[in-house]
């Protein structure tokens, strides 16, 4: 869960550690540091802090370094407290290194090794520079290969070492690590988001290979000493998009993108009015030849997965369940052959999903995964991959990435109706119809943030909220919830209106606000009772309610009208106003928006 940079080329390394770090931020922001070789000593220095890249970039400032080459890292905390000491870049001896991962036998080789006394923080990284520091003879290879044997865990290990001029060594196995050559040197990183400045040409480093940067040249060799040809893949987003582009968060950009977001992941899977994975290479009879799905992913991802379950119940009357990925292996799961396991991650490198994964392998299901980056853990241990084509995402807190999953799955859910006979061609293209209309329809909903913003006040000071639908809304809730939790820091649930008399009700009060969704036809009038249950007993109420239903409650609360979509569709524009909530709440407050406390964006540890 933290983020990697290396460097060595023609650019200011400095800068481009720095920047690149920014870029990297949203996978770990309690700490950062770089290390560089500086070209007239020969020496690598390291620069670290406890805080934010801004606080590192301070300090670099004032230190005049002319360097070739160079590594850095932020850091989320998983061994040890937040602290300059815990830091990376640590090193030991001739070994500077970051990390990324968790080595569980750290406290093993502390004593197998001798190395307490090399060791100057808490961290089970710095016991892997110490090891490495231990069997480095001079031939940076094998000394990396001696120290991989020993470890047991996830890792991406960059090192630097002292003998060994502007070149910088990598290896892994689970985390992840992107690299690319370009005109200005050759680059590495956690993920892509930190080398698209330069170049959308990338490609994954295999796990258990060695990769050798060097100004001019770039070389990957397996642990035999085989070189490898590296497979490059092409990113297709913009070098720039991954720049907040005059917005003061990353979080109201990436709102604002939603439209274009979900026209890209469409636009090349409807042919002629149908749902078409052709160029996916996904083949009906995935969608045929199943019994039941399992749909396993976690938090946003997850709640992606409760929109589609709901669409699958109710179009395709199938057995589906939705799986937390953190749970899956340790419940039981019902999974053989005839299962349809779909996995839903963002970045593709959620450990827990990518576990969950593995598993179901073995239990003989077919697995599709539903993906923002190419190449990614996820996407290659899976059968079929479907890409999402949101591009970047910086923030941590989850927007067009979610909207596009929810893209996807209508596709999914749309030709697998075709494919089984549940729909006619021509019921199939009303579906594709309506679900091309999203990204007009999400435009009317920005058009009104303003709107949303004056809504956002009146829920600002509240210590506790909740929300209450029923259906489709109740899933749509359970994401505006939770993004509330995440960049504001108020206490909010989502209940399914119906279990509110349950025990819930129990805890409205005038001080406890009440966020509703309201866009399902056939359910208004059950919710509108409930509704006035929580209104008889002091609560204030917004309502988020299609507009077409809106005028039979005019007058009586606090209504955003959101643009009318079929009722299935509604998820769509509701999820945006509410994504805009949270995001009015916390920037009202005062917080940094795209870096909540606590979060990180891509979680790559269990």
């Amino acid at each position: 869960m933290c983020g990697i940079i290396g460097y060595t080329g023609s650019e200011d390394v400095r800068e481009v550690l720095l920047d690149a770090l920014e870029l990297l931020e949203y996978r770990g922001y309690d700490s950062a540091g770089i290390a560089v070789r500086d070209k007239e000593s020969g020496n690598t220095q390291v620069f670290k802090c406890a805080g934010r890249v801004s606080d590192l970039r301070a300090i670099c400032a004032t230190e005049r370094v002319l360097c070739g080459c160079g590594i850095g890292h932020t850091r989320w905390a998983t061994h040890g407290g937040v602290n300059d000491s815990n830091a990376h870049p640590h090193q030991v001896g001739k070994v500077t290194l970051v990390h990324n991962g968790i080595i569980e036998n750290y406290r093993e080789l502390i004593t197998d090794y001798d190395l307490a006394g090399d060791l100057k923080s808490e961290t089970d990284s710095e016991v892997v520079a110490a090891l490495l520091n231990r069997f480095y003879e001079g031939d940076p290879a094998e000394a990396i290969k001696k120290t991989v044997a020993k470890l047991k865990g996830t890792f991406a290990l960059v090192v630097l070492f002292a003998d060994q001029g502007d070149t910088i060594f990598s290896t892994r196995n689970v985390s992840p690590i992107v690299a690319t050559s370009c005109k200005e040197g050759a680059m590495l990183a956690s993920d892509l988001t930190a080398l698209c400045r330069f170049t959308n040409r990338y490609f994954v480093v295999p796990e258990y290979h060695i990769l050798t940067l060097t100004a001019d040249k770039l070389t990957l060799t397996d642990f035999d000493g085989h070189e490898v040809e590296p497979e490059y893949l092409t990113a297709d987003w913009e070098l720039n998009s991954a720049g907040k582009g005059g917005y003061p968060f990353y979080m109201e950009k990436e709102i604002m993108e939603q439209p274009e977001a979900i026209e890209n992941t469409i636009a090349n899977r409807v042919k002629s009015g149908m749902p078409d994975f052709s160029l996916d290479g996904v083949p009906d009879s995935l969608f045929t030849d199943c019994e039941r799905i399992s749909i396993i992913a976690c938090g946003t991802a997850m709640h992606a997965g409760l929109v589609a379950q709901a669409l699958v119940k109710s179009i395709l009357h199938m057995h589906i369940e939705v799986e937390m990925a953190s749970e899956f292996m340790y419940s039981d799961p019902v999974i053989d052959e005839k299962t349809l396991v779909i996995a839903v991650s963002q970045s593709g490198e959620t450990i827990d999903t990518l576990e969950a994964v593995k598993y179901a392998k073995r239990r003989g299901a077919k697995c599709l995964s539903v993906i923002n980056v190419k190449g990614s853990s996820i996407a290659r241990e899976s059968d079929y991959v479907l890409y999402t084509n949101a591009g970047p995402e910086i923030a941590v807190a989850s927007t067009k990435a979610y909207t596009t999953q929810l893209a996807v799955f209508y596709l999914i859910v749309a030709r697998m109706a075709h494919s089984r006979g549940v729909f006619t061609t021509e019921e199939t293209q009303s579906f594709i119809r309506e679900l091309q209309r999203t990204p007009e329809v999400m435009k009317k909903v920005l058009e009104r943030r303003r709107d949303i913003h004056v809504v956002a006040k009146k829920v600002l000071a509240a210590k506790d909220l909740f929300m209450i639908g029923r259906g489709l809304d109740y899933s749509i809730l359970l994401e505006g919830s939770l993004k509330l939790k995440e960049v504001s820091y108020i206490h909010s649930e989502a209940y399914a209106s119906g279990e509110l008399k349950h025990g819930p009700i129990a805890l409205i009060t005038q001080d406890t606000p009440v966020v509703a969704a309201v866009t399902q036809e056939k359910l208004m009038s059950k919710e509108l009772s409930n509704i006035k249950e929580v209104k008889s007993r002091g609560a204030d109420v917004v309502i988020f309610m299609k507009e077409s239903i809106a005028e039979s409650i005019e007058g009586e609360y606090e209504v955003f009208k959101l643009p009318d979509m079929q009722d299935e569709f509604m998820v769509m524009p509701a999820s945006v106003a509410l994504q805009l909530l949270a995001y009015y709440v916390s920037s009202d407050k005062g917080y940094d928006v795209d870096k909540p406390r606590n979060l990180a964006k891509v979680v790559t540890v269990e």
